[in-house]
């Protein structure tokens, strides 16, 4: 039932809420000293250059991978050249127990978490009638069961905490139909994702933020394949796919003291691909 103007004139407890007490200093908004920031997926592609950024901007950063062991090395190599504390954590994101227990040895090991970074997916590009079924669960279990994995057992801590910021690697294929690859149920799994991060910034709306950011084609392993990459230059506008260093910023936006009035939002970040 719609408000009338006269509800609408009615005083409610504890509104408005009191701005938070940040820097005045643009700059110093997006300093992250203090902070400790998880990302997983980290080894590599665009969750390696977001633990780069966190860490350029003083945090403490938690690697998490699942495969690519090289993620310790540069995990010691990243805190050693920024001076910062860090640490690798070998979790499957598709196994629960891992997560749960992988969230309980960070916090014990850093004494908190400020903001989690659910990076990790993966893609099997395929037509839906030449998919296989378990190659259907593994997509469901890294990119829709990873994330929510990472958000029940990270958002207790958050709510425990009285603060923390999650942040959801979704894709722009949540909110397109890919051409000229078919690849249904991946596109469907980022529309999941997009949604479900939308719908936690309003369940967590007293003690987190959450916001997803939608990247197009990057020049990483899941970047556009060999069959598709020229249609990616073709379709995005700046005629090229962007290079991870591009999409530093806007995550340590939405991680940093800079972002207080942002959550909710689900960013595109595409070189103008999904304009047409």
């Amino acid at each position: 039932m719609s408000m009338t103007i006269a509800d609408s004139t009615k005083i409610r407890e504890s509104f408005p809420k009191p701005v938070p007490d940040t820097p005045h200093n643009v700059i110093a908004q997006f300093k992250m000293t203090g902070k400790v920031v998880v990302v997983n997926g980290a080894a590599d592609g665009i969750g390696y250059a977001v633990a780069e950024a966190m860490a350029e901007a003083n945090a403490s950063v938690v690697f998490w991978y699942n495969s690519n062991n090289v993620a310790v090395q540069k995990a010691e190599q990243l805190g050693k050249e920024h001076n910062v504390k860090t640490k690798a954590y070998k979790v499957n994101v598709s196994d629960p127990r891992q997560v749960k227990d992988a969230v309980a040895q960070v916090e014990q090991d850093f004494g908190r978490i400020d903001v989690f970074v659910a990076n990790a997916g993966m893609a099997i590009s395929k037509p839906i009638l030449e998919q296989a079924l378990d190659e259907f669960d593994k997509q469901m279990s890294v990119n829709v069961n990873g994330v929510v994995y990472c958000a029940k057992y990270t958002g207790a801590v958050f709510r425990r905490q009285g603060f923390g910021n999650l942040i959801i690697t979704s894709s722009m294929s949540a909110h397109i139909v890919n051409v000229p690859t078919d690849q249904p149920v991946y596109n469907a799994t980022k529309a999941f994702v997009s949604r479900f991060g939308k719908s936690l910034a309003r369940e967590w709306r007293e003690f987190a933020r959450v916001n997803i950011v939608s990247p197009g084609f990057f020049d990483t392993k899941m970047g556009a394949s060999p069959l598709a990459v020229n249609e990616a230059y073709r379709m995005a506008v700046l005629g090229r796919q962007g290079h991870v260093k591009e999409i530093k910023g806007l995550y340590l936006y939405l991680a940093s003291d800079a972002s207080t009035y942002t959550t909710g939002s689900d960013i595109l970040i595409d070189g103008g691909y999904t304009l047409p």
